[in-house]
């Protein structure tokens, strides 16, 4: 039927033949005038997005149904969902993520650390940050660096002092 026309015409063609149908049994199913205007809205979209696989439609105006009924049905369960929630539930849940102003102070805080970091020589800027970034024991940072453990102790002191002094 739509062999040879563009996919443009098709798709007006599909639509002029069953918009209205497609809206009457909508409007009989919700009862409501915006709601099925929204899922005839709703139906043509996804027969636009499934029209690619018209080789395994039999018959287009059923096929168009079937999309009409799932989309009425889940329209009308999400419907049904949000309407158990007042508008101020969802307030009432506390964000679990930090507020602009929090995330911008933490963000100039590592910038401020990085930058002190940087100024540090080379021995004290590891031990730095395998102690105080990576969280290595002072064991384990001696072992990396290949030294005693007191060294890292006192160089470990001695970094974070001149990183206070910048």
């Amino acid at each position: 039927m739509f062999e040879h026309e563009n996919v443009e015409e098709q798709i007006e063609k599909i639509y002029n033949l069953h918009y209205l149908d497609v809206y009457r049994f909508l409007i009989c199913f919700s009862g409501n005038q915006n709601d099925a205007e929204d899922v005839t809205q709703e139906v043509f979209i996804r027969v636009l997005n499934n029209l690619s696989n018209k080789a395994r439609i039999t018959n287009l105006k059923t096929w168009i149904f079937s999309i009409a009924k799932y989309v009425a049905i889940d329209h009308y369960r999400k419907k049904r969902f949000s309407s158990l929630f007042t508008d101020g539930f969802f307030k009432q849940i506390a964000s679990t993520e930090k507020d602009p102003n929090q995330v911008i102070e933490q963000n100039e805080t590592k910038q401020l650390v990085h930058t002190a970091i940087s100024k540090l020589k080379p021995t004290y800027r590891a031990i730095v940050i395998l102690r105080g970034i990576n969280e290595c024991s002072i064991k384990e940072t001696a072992e990396i660096l290949q030294c005693s453990e007191s060294k890292v102790k006192v160089d470990y002191h001695r970094a974070l002092k001149e990183m206070r002094k910048n």
